[in-house]
């Protein structure tokens, strides 16, 4: 058997703690051809033009050998000009232009949500950092925006787990894995299709309700598009800032002084979350774009039809990008990375996030008092392309009291 590549080392879980130092040998090779066929590019220019080119398709029919779907992608797998349409109907009831202020609103009812967690970890002296905080938190938010009763996150989260955790490539038999993302697709799609219907008949202020009642100048959604909107924006609204909120505490109590300076320097949070972004970030793969023609990228001939993997958090980590790459920094006077992913499918909620991960660090740095980690490196989620710690357990001496305006 031939040894593993790079690239299959780092979707090895024995990897999942600390990928980075395999990153520096991937971007050795900026665009390196796989065994299987596909082409991982490892470099921040080469990333961003990619990026950007309209020679990548995010549809994977697209592939020489496209995979089997039990159902359409989300808007996030195909092109323009659908993708256009889809997203745009998306953000009526999110964002700009339509409704430009919808994250500022929910700034204080998110400070009450996060508040009450750490209340709630106040009576003990150990806590789990995700289960407590950075996993109820987001999910709590994300059902209130987007129609879905937070009682039913029992129901939802076995589904959503298994998206996630079978996200991409990785380790095992990738028909397999596929299979069991299918699968897990098509339970969640017949609950959200169900609750479409109940939106549908008795509509709200939320995004949901905004899909099924669409009747703007866009050509409507249909009911699969509806539901394959809805998972996205579900599994995305809360997945990916699980890792964002553990990847930073993680990242805070590895680096004390920084705890330090957030408890006196609230606004740090804005530039620490930033850096998060570009140091942890919690997306560390784009796995799903197609050469829609041979594209030559840093001498490197990519055939049409072939699989482009984009490995964004080693480009962002990229020397030649960014200086003293591996130092976690939010003092960099300017902090540009790939958190976020770029272009047309650039990541939707990222201004939810953004606050989110802030709220949530300010809070619990200024209310742990000496808090410590249990174990480092933690338990990681299988997933390498969704990366973060699947439990994160710290001790402490106390709760402080929130402090309004801290």
């Amino acid at each position: 058997m031939a040894p593993a590549s790079i690239y299959e080392q780092i979707l090895q879980y024995a990897n999942r703690a600390d990928p980075y130092t395999l990153y520096k040998e991937l971007r050795k090779t900026p665009v390196a051809r796989q065994e299987d066929g596909s082409y991982v590019v490892s470099t921040y220019q080469e990333i961003v033009a990619l990026l950007h080119d309209p020679r990548v398709s995010s549809d994977r029919r697209n592939l020489n050998t496209p995979p089997p779907e039990a159902i359409p992608s989300s808007f996030i797998g195909i092109d323009p000009p659908d993708h256009d349409r889809l997203r745009r109907i998306a953000m009526t009831r999110f964002g700009p232009p339509h409704s430009p202020r919808t994250v500022e609103n929910l700034r204080d009812e998110l400070q009450k949500i996060i508040i009450n967690l750490v209340d709630d970890i106040t009576d003990r002296t150990q806590a789990d950092i995700v289960d407590d905080i950075a996993y109820p938190f987001p999910v709590t938010v994300i059902c209130r925006l987007l129609g879905v009763p937070r009682e039913d996150e029992p129901k939802f989260h076995v589904w959503a787990e298994e998206i996630v955790e079978v996200l991409g490539p990785g380790e095992g038999d990738q028909e397999e894995r596929n299979k069991r993302r299918q699968n897990a697709l098509l339970g969640l799609a017949g609950y959200l299709g169900d609750l479409a219907e109940a939106h549908r008949r008795d509509p709200g202020p939320d995004i949901l309700s905004g899909l099924v009642t669409y009747d703007g100048p866009e050509k409507p959604m249909t009911d699969i598009e509806v539901v394959t909107t809805a998972s996205l924006l579900l599994i995305a609204g809360h997945e990916t800032t699980v890792n964002l909120i553990a990847n930073g505490m993680l990242t805070l109590l590895r680096n004390p002084e920084l705890l330090q300076r957030l408890r006196k320097q609230p606004d740090l949070a804005i530039h620490i979350v930033e850096e998060l972004l570009r140091f942890e970030p919690p997306v560390h793969f784009v796995p799903q774009r197609v050469a829609l023609d041979d594209i030559t990228i840093a001498g490197v001939t990519i055939p049409k039809g072939s699989n482009i993997v984009l490995a964004l958090a080693s480009g962002s980590r990229d020397p030649a990008h960014v200086h003293n790459p591996d130092s976690f920094d939010p003092d960099r006077p300017y902090i540009q990375h790939l958190g976020f992913g770029g272009g047309i499918h650039a990541c939707f909620g990222a201004p939810l996030a953004r606050l989110e991960a802030q709220l949530a660090l300010r809070e619990l740095a200024n209310r742990l008092v000496n808090p410590h980690l249990v174990t480092d490196p933690p338990p990681y989620r299988s997933s390498a392309t969704l990366r973060g710690p699947r439990h994160l357990l710290i001790t402490y001496d106390d709760v402080l009291p929130h402090t309004p305006n801290a």
